[in-house]
């Protein structure tokens, strides 16, 4: 039986070295990775990644699972679902919306899986009287997808407050990440109050009067398809449909919008 010890101590060797390969700390990418596979997503949810490239949108922006991240006006939490486990462990999610209704699809997936949201912060923005906040300076990341518009519709004074007030929550060296669908520069301006789509320049001012500077643009949200002139504006396309079954196979077949994709910084 002696021969077989060194075979025995050679295996018993081994087993810390599987153990320390086990527990081996996954990188930013594979935690992201691991987020956005995760079968706890909603499934129609899953089937829009198509159109919002999830993976490639949140590494332009440099999100890191250790951030202090306020997702602004989150609707009906299709970033959270992605965001607050991919932050869980080490970093800080913020949901920040009008009170109480503009959190209710936050709250929604709090209830159904209270353990996996439970580290979610919800904070009113714009804040009344009584809401829990975002301190200014806290943030390393303020994201907000595709409601600038919802700004816009407000006039162009309520649009700059926003930005302004997202400006106060980061931190000096923070990022500021948007993405809003595409209105092409040479279209008329008017078209951004009633249309749902709104020009790069009209963003970037907006961001740039707040204080932001540019950082980069991706187009891995554009959709050269989408002509920007539809007849019930953005919500003609997918997922809207506004028109129902009128011409539903052409709209289908282009797809959900022209988006851009803008990454701002604030100074130090």
């Amino acid at each position: 039986m002696r021969p077989m010890l060194p075979i025995l101590a050679l295996a018993a060797a081994a087993v810390p070295l599987a153990a320390t390969a086990v527990a081996r700390p996954e990188t930013p990418k594979q935690a992201l990775t691991a987020a956005i596979a995760a079968p706890t997503r909603t499934p129609t949810n899953v089937a829009r990644d198509k159109y919002r490239h999830p993976a490639e949108t949140l590494a332009f922006f440099g999100v890191k699972p250790s951030d202090t991240v306020v997702e602004v006006w989150p609707g009906g939490g299709w970033y959270t679902e992605i965001l607050a486990p991919y932050l869980a462990r080490t970093g800080t999610y913020y949901a920040a919306a009008p009170l109480p209704n503009g959190a209710k699809g936050v709250q929604a997936l709090q209830a159904r899986d209270a353990a996996r949201y439970a580290k979610v912060r919800i904070a009113g923005f714009p804040a009344k009287p009584g809401d829990a906040t975002v301190p200014d300076g806290g943030a390393d990341v303020v994201l907000t997808f595709r409601n600038v518009h919802n700004w816009r519709f407000g006039g162009a004074d309520q649009a700059q407050a926003m930005f302004d007030a997202m400006f106060r929550m980061l931190k000096p060296g923070g990022t500021l990440g948007v993405v809003e669908h595409r209105l092409p520069e040479v279209r008329d301006a008017a078209a951004e109050e009633k249309s749902g789509y709104l020009k790069e320049s009209s963003v970037i001012g907006f961001a740039t009067k707040a204080g932001f500077k540019l950082a980069g643009r991706s187009e891995v949200n554009a959709n050269p398809r989408d002509t920007a002139d539809w007849p019930q504006g953005v919500w003609t396309l997918p997922p809207s449909y506004r028109l129902g079954d009128t011409d539903r196979a052409k709209y289908a077949a282009i797809g959900e919008s022209d988006r851009m994709t803008l990454r701002f910084v604030k100074p130090r």
